[in-house]
């Protein structure tokens, strides 16, 4: 089947999770995962299910999220098990066990009041991607919070996606819009005594968000807080070239960075397609120059997932879906030590890098590199949009070079 009407038949198919954030009570002999959420999407006109829009909101927004997880003999490691039907059945389905919004103020003192009890008093602080609603960021997290083992405090921020494919331009410059936001954040973390140390995971175009604030950050401060340790930059959809002169902004007082690559990501090589074939940093082959030495020159480490199995079928979301791999950021945000450990059981190597960001295209084009993503997560992407019929032949042509 021609890759395009994969993407739609599968589209076809499937819902996306609205109304999942209603409260259930909590069942016997499942994990729970408690989260804060800080997000710039907007509440105004969300379903109560659904909690915040893609919309973007006029400042920070805060919310306090509990997930339950199915028993372990119910599932497989790095999946998010959807469900079917409301109420959920927690034995099968993820289940929403607490969704209330917060002020600020109630947001910090629930902070601090958690994070003494996690190990050396650790945040972890996860930026989601491209087309993402808010019920899918906050399940995603709970998975890699839960598969990961983590015993990290989770944070999440939420930038507004509409979780719409024909909306990736929307979705770029609701990313740059939220990057003041996630350094308010992250430096408000670091000045918080309570916080012992911050490690972040960003995944695709939420690595556009990370990257831009880290910069601000560094150059505002001349380096970055000492308390932020670990920045982990999974399928990053950033130019290559971009950041490479970003990192170099952001300089050598920094966290430890590691980079998550697969040169088998048909997301990012779609993504390459339409952007005049420049490379994203996601989809590198590590072992090759220049991307060899710059990485080894900015001491930055590279976990090479290309032979790397998951259930997602375009190698996108290796990083979360991977039991292995989930399992070793575990143990990295646990012990401290670099991926390179052997432990992994992926390939792995030594380097450093820098980051870019993407540009806005037309719609033939904005739809020929929405489409790969539409299964970046398990659950498939229910909106196409009227746009793509209308386009027709065009988009037939635009998309024959990726199938």
């Amino acid at each position: 089947m021609p890759l395009f009407a994969a993407f739609v038949a599968l589209a076809a198919c499937a819902d996306r999770p609205h109304g999942v954030l209603i409260a259930q009570p909590q069942a016997p002999g499942v994990s729970r995962v408690e989260m804060l959420v800080a997000t710039t999407r907007s509440a105004q006109g969300a379903a109560p299910g659904d909690l915040f829009t893609g919309e973007r909101g006029a400042g920070l927004a805060f919310a306090d999220v509990a997930v339950s997880i199915p028993p372990d003999a119910a599932r497989r490691i790095g999946e998010v098990q959807w469900p079917e039907a409301l109420p959920a059945d927690p034995y099968r389905d993820f289940v929403t066990l607490r969704a209330a919004p917060l002020t600020r103020e109630e947001a910090m003192r629930a902070f601090d009041r958690r994070i003494a009890s996690a190990p050396k008093r650790q945040a972890l602080v996860f930026v989601h991607g491209f087309n993402t609603l808010f019920a899918e960021a906050v399940y995603r997290f709970a998975q890699i919070v839960h598969d990961s083992g983590t015993k990290a405090l989770p944070v999440l921020f939420t930038w507004p996606s509409r979780g719409r494919l024909v909306d990736y331009g929307y979705d770029r410059e609701s990313a740059s819009y939220s990057r003041d936001a996630l350094e308010a954040v992250l430096r408000g973390l670091a000045r918080d005594p309570a916080v012992g140390e911050i490690s972040i995971l960003a995944h695709s175009m939420g690595n556009w968000v990370t990257l831009e604030a880290l910069r601000q950050m560094a150059i505002r401060d001349k380096g970055l807080p000492g308390k932020i340790k670990n920045v982990m930059l999974a399928a990053p959809d950033v130019d290559f070239d971009v950041f490479t002169r970003q990192i170099a902004e952001i300089g050598e007082r920094r966290a430890l960075f590691s980079l998550f690559v697969s040169r088998n990501d048909e997301a990012l090589a779609a993504s390459r397609h339409v952007w005049g074939d420049k490379v994203r940093l996601g989809g590198i082959d590590p072992d090759v120059e220049p991307y060899r030495s710059l990485l080894a020159e900015r001491r930055i480490f590279v976990v090479d997932l290309a032979d790397v199995a998951s259930s997602d079928p375009l190698g996108h979301g290796t990083f979360a879906q991977s039991p292995e791999v989930v399992r070793a950021i575990g143990r990295r945000l646990a012990a401290g030590q670099q991926l390179a450990d052997g432990k992994a059981g992926v390939g792995e190597s030594v380097g450093q890098m820098a980051t870019g960001a993407v540009s806005a295209v037309g719609t033939a084009a904005g739809a020929a590199v929405t489409a790969p993503f539409a299964v970046v997560d398990p659950r498939a992407r229910d909106n196409l949009s009227d746009r793509l019929e209308q386009l027709g032949g065009q988009m037939t042509d635009t998309l024959a070079p990726l199938r």
